[in-house]
């Protein structure tokens, strides 16, 4: 069946161009390679397709009934090409972007431009702090920050979440919790769900150089927001992103903490599927966010 379908092809090219030599070139192949395959073809199917003569070629009746199978063939192929190759160049279809609650409020701002740019790209965002099973969800790109656990999905690094310990006012008022490390130690801790009762590992920054905090949480949640909720209420402490509670500190309801150490900076990821060529409606959304965190819209 192969074969046929390339004699196919090969008969309506030389029907296109005029001749065998014609069709070689176009084809990039010999013109007898060319007269073979259309004679194969004949033999086929039991009938002669073309007249030939010296001056020009022809189709016979038959012929001409059959090429017209066989031009839709090829038309159908080039449109098939040319389908791909605007999938692969121009962002269109749906765009499934995974990423937690806190990615949420990046993600519309970030994106809007490219969405007005391509009306036939379309957005879903399956927003959760948990973990998401992203080939069943068919995603297309998944945002995470921090350390990645192993994965066979691509990782491009695209930018930075400065985070802060944060407590209510009136946490602080009733505990007057110290400061230091051993008071922050000692306090009550919200984090997020890692799926084990051990204390956690905080690697920080101090004058004196890298230490580590040994954090057992209270309250845990696999959800940011309720994170952000619980510290509002005066449950305990939080490591938040800077941007992501400004709004909060803004109106009284959190206060940034003013420890003799620093958190480090969070590294945003963009994964995607391990493929040969990304999309262009992945490759132009990783674009898209990584000059909105990079630039002066984060």
């Amino acid at each position: 069946m192969l074969d046929q379908l390339k004699r196919m092809a090969v008969l309506a090219a030389v029907v296109r161009h005029g001749s065998f030599a014609a069709a070689a070139r176009q084809l990039r192949t010999s013109t007898s390679a060319v007269s073979q395959q259309v004679r194969a073809l004949e033999q086929d199917m039991g009938v002669t397709l073309l007249h030939r003569t010296t001056r020009k070629l022809s189709l016979t009746p038959a012929g001409e009934r059959f090429h017209a199978g066989c031009a839709a063939m090829w038309a159908a192929a080039e449109q098939a090409q040319q389908e791909l190759a605007q999938l692969r160049d121009a962002p269109e279809g749906e765009l499934r972007v995974a990423m937690t609650v806190g990615f949420a409020r990046i993600a519309g701002p970030a994106l809007a431009p490219l969405l007005r740019s391509h009306p036939g790209l379309r957005l879903h965002l399956q927003v959760e702090d948990g973990l998401t099973d992203l080939v069943a969800h068919r995603v297309d790109l998944a945002l995470r920050f921090g350390r990645l656990p192993d994965s066979a999905w691509v990782a491009q690094r695209i930018g930075q979440l400065r985070v802060g310990v944060y407590a209510a006012p009136s946490y602080l008022a009733r505990t007057r919790i110290p400061l230091d490390a051993a008071g922050l130690q000692a306090a009550d801790w919200l984090l997020l769900q890692d799926g084990t009762d051990t204390p956690r590992r905080v690697q920080v920054r101090s004058a004196a150089g890298p230490r580590e905090l040994m954090i057992q949480p209270r309250y845990t949640s696999n959800n940011q927001l309720s994170l952000q909720q619980l510290c509002e209420a005066g449950y305990g402490l939080a490591m938040l992103g800077d941007e992501d509670v400004a709004e909060a500190v803004a109106a009284g309801r959190l206060l940034k903490l003013q420890t003799d150490f620093d958190l480090p900076e969070l590294p945003i990821w963009a994964l995607a599927p391990q493929r040969d060529t990304q999309p262009a409606k992945v490759r132009h959304a990783v674009a898209a966010l990584k000059s909105y965190l990079n630039g002066a819209g984060a």
